[in-house]
């Protein structure tokens, strides 16, 4: 069973890219058969990232059947063991994902055979992102130190809750839902999981219950990109903190990966970062978030496998 890393941030340019390609050129530098996903549906740049100038397939082709299995658009890289579908000439609706095709999509992915599959998300809180977010336990958030970008992951956060809580409601019973959360709390209270979640917990005790469980078993991840030297060194804890005490998701500090501006000429050259400054601190941070991923999404697979 493959491990499946959604990606995911607030704001654009935080880094997902990076992130993704980053952690799929160790994974399978490591020997692992490592699959990346382009599904920043509208904005994909992906290939960029690992060198593959000029896809000639791309995921847009599973979508309208020009090929028949998801598989079939899965390309090769120049890194042995690193193999990757675009969304390089991905059509110009490709965004707006009908709810159908979404699920086809969700299906297909966990039937590919790969030891790991990054899912590189798009910014924002549409609902095609937050769904693909939500196919693994195991998701990765990403930010930048400064306040609007902590702001938009935190919305970000804030959406998945609340989708993930709907999930578990009819659709009359999440009318319901919000008709009490405004008799305790007021009308602009419905869209707040802090103030919805008491609310669950005191009207419907079996649902609650549900829901703390189901979000038990996410391993949730926050990485703190761009970091400068003046920079909070503890903010990402703080950040999850936060998160805990307002929305009741736990999210682990994953750690910080250091600004430099090599990460610009490399994007620009069209070359590896890793591979062109591997002993620069940024390199070293993106191994050492490899490691401690691994092995924390490895555990949490097996505490849900037992």
């Amino acid at each position: 069973m493959a491990h499946i890393w959604p990606i995911g941030g607030g704001k654009g340019g935080s880094g997902k890219s990076f992130l993704a390609s980053s952690l799929g050129r160790l994974l399978a530098k490591s020997g692992k058969q490592t699959l990346l996903i382009d599904l920043d549906l509208g904005a994909a740049n992906l290939h960029t990232m690992v060198d593959v100038p000029y896809p000639e397939k791309c995921f847009s082709d599973f979508v309208t059947k020009k090929i028949p299995n998801l598989e079939n658009a899965i390309l090769e890289t120049p890194f042995p063991n690193l193999f990757l579908i675009s969304g390089a000439h991905d059509s110009l609706d490709i965004a707006n994902l009908p709810y159908e095709q979404k699920i086809k999509t969700l299906q297909a992915i966990g039937k590919l055979k790969y030891d790991y599959i990054i899912l590189d998300l798009g910014a924002g809180t549409a609902f095609n992102t937050i769904d693909f977010f939500l196919a693994s336990h195991n998701g990765i958030f990403i930010t930048t130190p400064e306040p609007t970008s902590i702001e938009n992951v935190y919305r970000l956060m804030r959406a998945i809750y609340l989708r993930r809580i709907r999930h578990f409601f009819s659709a009359n019973d999440f009318k319901a839902l919000g008709r009490k959360v405004k008799e305790h709390l007021g009308d602009d209270s419905r869209h707040q999981p802090e103030n919805i979640v008491p609310i669950i917990k005191k009207e419907f005790p079996e649902k609650y219950a549900l829901i703390k469980k189901d979000f038990n078993a996410f391993c949730f991840k926050l990485v703190l990109n761009q970091v400068r030297k003046q920079d909070n060194a503890a903010l990402g804890e703080q950040i999850c903190k936060f998160i805990k005490k307002h929305l009741g998701i736990n999210v682990d500090f994953a750690g910080n990966i250091s600004y430099d501006e090599h990460v610009h000429d490399a994007i620009c050259q069209r070359v590896c970062f890793l591979d062109r400054y591997p002993h620069t601190r940024a390199a070293n941070d993106l191994r050492v978030l490899n490691r401690t991923m691994s092995n924390a999404f490895g555990e949490q697979m097996m505490l849900n496998y037992l």
